[in-house]
C-alpha cells in the first residue's frame, strides 16, 4: 500500500479545507478521540458518511476546552449543522476505574496520553459550541449520548441526570449506530428542509416544550415514561421506565417514546429496521485510509487503533441481551452481518497494509460466533420484544448454525498472505454448548468449535461465564455454570485430540446486584476445584442504560419490580474483588478472617492447600481427560489418588 496523500483523509486544519478550495463547511465534526480513518471508529464512519452525500465535511478531534476555545473557532460555522460525539467510549468509562479511580492512559489518543478530553465531553463541547454558535444547529451521537438518551443514573456523580438533550442543548440525537438516520437527515437537509423540522427522522430525539404538544404522526404509537420529576422522588417509578426503553429499543415495530422532563417532552421515534446487508456492506466499503492522521506521527501510537488495525468486523448487534451490557442498547439485538465478499475485501485491503506480517489479530463482532445469525421466521421476530433470544432458554425460533461462520474462516485461511488470523473476541460458549442449546446442531457445533481451536486461537480463547452463583447468573442474563463446565468439557476434547495445550480463559465479575460475599467465596473454591487461576476479572461498574445499573441505583429489577441486594460500599466492593485472587500469600490470612466461623469455614481448606500439579500424573492425565473431559486438580486426586477403603485406580 503506497504511502497517502493527506488529502485521503477528512480535513483536520484550516489550511486542510483550504487545499480543498472550500471557502465554507457544510458539517463540522467535533469528537473526543484522535481522527483514526477507521471503520472500527466512529468518527471516521460519521464523517465518510456525510462525504459520501456530498456534503463539506471536515473533523475537530480533541479539541483544547480550557483556552481560548481556539480549536472550536477554527473552521469557523458550518452552513448545515455540528455534529458532537464524545468518540468510542463514554467519557466517564473512558477516564474512570470501577472504583472510581482516575486512568492515567487513554487508548484513544497519541502515545495513550490521558487529559486530551474532558469528563462528560459530549456536554462540555455541545455547551462550548452553543456559546459561541447559537444560531448553528448542534446535532449529537455517539455512545455517550445514545445510552443517556432518557432519565439515567450517573455512577461517578452518583445520582439521577435527564436526558443529555437537557444537559448539552442539542438539537437533535441520534441514538445507536448512526447510519441510517444520519443519511436520511443528510437527504432532507438536500431537498430544503430546515434543521427544525426533522422530528420525524427514525432513531433520533428531541426535545420540545410541554406546551407545544406532541407531534402526531398516525404510524407511531405512544408510550409515556414515569417524568424525570416523578424518577427523581420514586427510585420504583425511574426502575419500571426501562423495562419500556429496553424493550422498544428491541422491536422491529418499536413505539415512539415520550418523557417530560422539566418544562419539555422528550421525543425519542422508534428506531430503524436492522441494516441490511447491502447497508452495512456500504457502511464498511466507503474509501477509509484505515490509518490514524499524519499529524499524530510524532506523538506515539495510538493504542485502540494498534489493537483493531489487523481486525475484522463481521457484523453488529448481540441478542445475548446480557443485564450488565450496553452492546444490545446501542447496536440493537438483531444481528447486521456483512457479506462474504465485503469481508474478503477487507481482509485484502489489510494484507496490503505496509507493516501487515501476516496475522490478523480478530475476525468478530460484539461476540465472535454471531454472524448471519437471525430468526428462522422473521414474522415472529417483528412481533417479539423480549431483550434477549438465548435467555432464559434459546429462542426455539433462533438459527444458530455456525455454517456461515465456519465457511467464512476457512476462505480467509485459504488467503496466500494470511499466515495465521485469529479470534480475539470472546465467543458465547452458550451457543456450542449442547446442554444448553438443546436444539442446536451437534456436529455444526463441534466442527466450528474445532475450527477455531485449531486454526484461529493464539494460545487461548475467552469465553463469559461471569459468575457461578446461579442467582447472580438470573439476574445477568446468563446460563448456570454447569453449562459452562459442559463447553470445558467438549473445549479440553478437541484441545486433547489435537495435542494443542491451549488455555481457555473465563472471565468473571464481582459486585454484580444480587451477588453476595458468600458468592465470591463459592466462585473462588468452583474456579480453583476447576484448576483455574484467574486473570480475567472486573468489578461491576454501572454504566448508563442496563438492568443491572437500574438495580444498582434502585434496588429493584425493571421487569419484576422485585428487590435485590446491591453490594454498594467500597469495602464491599473491594471484598467481593479479592476472593478472585485467592492464590496470593498477602491474602491467605484475609480468607481465613472472613470465612472463620461462617457456614463456609470449610473453604479455607479448599482454597488455600497447595495446589497439585497435573505434571503428578504425567500419562495418566491423559487418560483421565479422555474419560471425564475435566482435568481439574481434585478430579485428578480422586482418580488417581487413594479412595476410602483400597487404592485409587491405576
Amino acid at each position: 500500500m503506497r504511502e497517502r496523500p493527506l488529502s485521503a483523509w477528512l480535513p483536520i486544519t484550516k489550511k486542510e479545507v483550504e487545499d480543498k478550495g472550500w471557502d465554507q463547511l457544510d458539517v463540522i465534526l467535533i469528537t473526543g478521540d484522535a481522527y483514526i480513518d477507521h471503520p472500527a471508529f466512529g468518527a471516521a464512519v460519521i464523517g465518510r458518511i456525510i462525504e459520501s452525500e456530498g456534503f463539506r465535511i471536515a473533523v475537530i478531534p480533541q479539541p483544547n476546552w480550557q483556552d481560548d476555545l481556539r480549536d472550536f473557532k477554527k473552521l469557523g460555522a458550518p452552513k448545515h449543522f455540528f455534529a458532537v460525539t464524545s468518540g468510542n467510549m463514554d467519557s466517564m468509562v473512558n477516564h474512570y476505574t470501577a472504583g472510581k479511580r482516575k486512568r492515567s492512559t487513554d487508548a484513544y489518543s497519541p502515545g495513550g496520553e490521558a487529559n486530551f478530553r474532558p469528563d462528560y465531553a459530549l456536554t462540555v463541547y455541545s455547551k462550548i459550541v452553543k456559546k459561541l454558535y447559537p444560531d448553528v444547529p448542534l446535532l449529537i451521537g455517539g455512545i455517550e449520548a445514545s445510552l443517556r438518551r432518557v432519565t439515567h443514573y450517573d455512577y461517578w456523580k452518583d445520582e439521577l441526570m435527564p436526558n443529555i438533550l437537557e444537559t448539552t442543548g442539542g438539537d437533535l440525537l441520534v441514538y445507536g449506530m448512526g447510519e441510517k438516520p444520519l443519511r436520511e437527515i443528510l437527504q432532507l437537509l438536500k431537498k430544503g428542509v430546515p434543521f427544525h423540522q426533522l422530528t420525524m427522522v427514525k432513531q433520533t430525539a428531541y426535545q420540545r416544550p410541554t406546551e407545544h404538544g406532541i407531534p402526531k404522526n398516525k404510524n407511531w404509537k405512544d408510550i409515556e415514561l414515569n417524568s424525570h420529576e416523578v424518577c427523581l422522588e420514586d427510585k420504583k417509578a425511574f426502575a419500571s421506565n426501562f423495562k419500556f426503553v429496553e424493550q422498544e429499543s428491541n422491536s422491529t415495530y418499536a413505539k415512539r417514546i415520550i418523557q417530560n422532563t422539566f418544562d419539555r417532552n422528550l421525543i425519542i421515534n422508534p428506531p430503524f429496521e436492522t441494516m441490511t446487508e447491502k447497508e452495512i456492506d456500504g457502511s464498511f466499503d466507503l474509501p477509509y485510509t484505515r490509518m490514524p492522521h499524519p499529524k499524530y506521527k510524532k506523538r506515539g501510537p495510538i493504542p485502540a487503533y494498534d489493537m483493531i488495525k489487523f481486525s475484522i468486523n463481521t457484523h453488529r448487534g448481540c441478542f445475548g441481551g446480557c443485564s450488565f451490557c450496553t452492546i444490545s442498547a446501542h447496536q440493537g439485538k438483531f444481528i447486521a452481518s456483512r457479506s462474504e465478499e465485503s469481508i474478503l475485501k477487507e481482509v485484502e485491503a489489510v494484507t496490503e497494509m505496509p507493516d501487515f506480517k501476516g496475522y490478523l489479530s480478530d475476525i468478530a463482532g460484539p461476540s465472535a460466533n454471531m454472524y448471519k445469525m437471525k430468526g428462522k421466521d422473521l414474522s415472529i421476530c417483528d412481533r417479539c420484544n423480549t431483550p434477549s433470544c438465548i435467555h432464559p432458554v434459546v429462542c426455539d425460533n433462533l438459527d444458530t448454525s455456525h455454517k456461515a461462520m465456519t465457511d467464512l474462516y476457512k476462505k480467509i485461511d485459504a488467503n496466500p498472505k494470511i499466515k495465521k488470523a485469529f479470534i480475539g473476541s470472546g465467543i458465547r460458549y452458550d451457543l456450542l454448548t449442547e446442554s444448553y442449546n438443546k436444539k442446536g446442531d451437534k456436529k455444526d457445533m463441534y466442527e466450528y468449535l474445532e475450527q477455531v481451536q485449531t486454526r484461529h486461537v493464539s494460545g487461548r480463547l475467552k469465553v463469559a461465564p461471569e459468575h457461578t452463583s446461579d442467582d447472580t447468573l438470573k439476574i445477568m442474563r446468563k446460563p448456570k455454570f454447569e453449562h459452562f463446565k459442559s463447553f470445558k468439557k467438549l473445549y479440553d476434547k478437541i484441545d486433547l485430540k489435537h495435542n494443542l495445550n491451549q488455555k481457555l480463559i473465563p472471565y468473571f465479575i464481582s459486585s454484580h446486584p444480587a451477588c453476595k460475599e458468600e458468592d465470591m467465596a463459592n466462585l473462588a473454591a468452583e474456579t480453583k476445584d476447576m484448576g483455574f487461576q484467574l486473570e480475567q476479572v472486573q468489578d461491576f461498574t454501572p454504566t448508563p442504560m442496563t438492568v443491572a445499573t437500574v438495580i444498582y441505583y434502585s434496588g429493584y429489577h425493571p421487569y419484576r419490580l422485585e428487590e435485590h441486594y446491591v453490594p454498594k460500599s467500597k469495602k464491599d466492593k473491594e471484598n467481593q474483588h479479592r476472593f478472585f485472587f485467592w492464590y496470593k500469600p498477602e491474602n491467605h490470612q484475609w480468607i481465613r478472617d472472613r470465612l472463620n466461623g461462617t457456614k463456609q469455614s470449610g473453604l479455607i481448606n479448599v482454597l488455600l492447600k497447595s495446589t497439585h500439579k497435573k505434571k503428578r500424573y504425567k500419562g495418566k492425565a491423559d487418560k483421565f481427560i479422555k474419560k471425564h473431559g475435566n482435568p481439574n486438580n481434585q478430579g485428578m486426586e480422586k482418580y488417581f489418588g487413594k479412595k476410602k477403603g483400597g487404592k485409587g485406580k491405576t
